[in-house]
């Protein structure tokens, strides 16, 4: 009896189109349905915060010069992953990415756990001539970067954009955004303590080596230099017994 309903399902065009959509349908309502209940889809992190202006000029650096094409920012909770990049990737440090820089392709290294790895030294070498740190690098040079003056009278107009699609940037924020930007790459500007205030644990000094000139080079080795540094792994410990 199985054996010839299925035959007439597979038989009857109309038959077999109707019951797919009917399957379809109740599959879809009962993955979507519960998602109109809940505010949030993504579990809190503490430690987490919106980017600070400089870290967030480094991020639109990093994306307009195409860096996410070679490095993703996602760690795959997968042993060999975590033994070498650090604990796997949670859904939270990308909340306040748009777009987040998530993906499958790594021609170089994932830079998800990259901040406080490396020195500002080693970043600007890098950044200026990969091979003369890692000779078997195929990355372009981005020299230019440290001598490209970073604009900063657009910055507010970006924490704006990035809080209408939800990223929490509060009018303070916005309001003292050009301000912030520099006292972030100057630890003797007189705003760097209020930097660090709106900002935890947002790192402040020179990063380009050039404390005279504001840089795009200062902006993306702060965005590098951040990346993995706000939340504190250790209390996840327990979660990597997978392995």
């Amino acid at each position: 009896m199985a054996k010839f309903t299925h035959a007439m399902i597979e038989k009857n065009a109309t038959l077999l189109m109707v019951l797919s959509l009917a399957v379809v349908s109740i599959g879809g309502i009962i993955e979507i349905a519960p998602l109109f209940y809940l505010q949030n889809t993504i579990e809190k992190v503490e430690g987490m915060r919106p980017y600070s202006p400089l870290e967030l000029k480094g991020r639109n650096i990093y994306v307009r010069e195409g860096c996410y094409l070679c490095h993703s920012q996602m760690i795959r909770p997968f042993r060999d992953e975590v033994e070498r990049y650090g604990h796997y990737s949670l859904a939270a440090e990308s909340m306040y990415d748009h777009p987040f820089q998530w993906g499958s392709k790594r021609t170089g290294p994932d830079l998800a756990r990259v901040g406080g790895r490396y020195s500002d030294e080693w970043h600007v070498e890098h950044l200026t001539n990969p091979q003369s740190v890692v000779p078997e690098s195929i990355m372009p040079r981005y020299a230019f970067l440290k001598e490209t003056p970073l604009r900063t009278d657009d910055i507010a107009a970006h924490l704006k954009a990035n809080r209408t699609v939800g990223v929490p940037y509060s009018d303070e924020m916005i309001e003292n955004a050009e301000a912030d930007i520099k006292a972030q790459a100057n630890a003797d500007d007189d705003g760097a303590d209020a930097v660090a205030t709106r900002y935890p644990k947002a790192q402040v000094r020179d990063f380009d080596g050039n404390p005279s000139q504001l840089t795009e080079m200062d902006a993306l080795v702060a965005y590098l230099q951040m990346l993995g540094t706000l939340v504190d792994f250790s209390v996840y410990q327990a979660d990597q017994n997978y392995r």
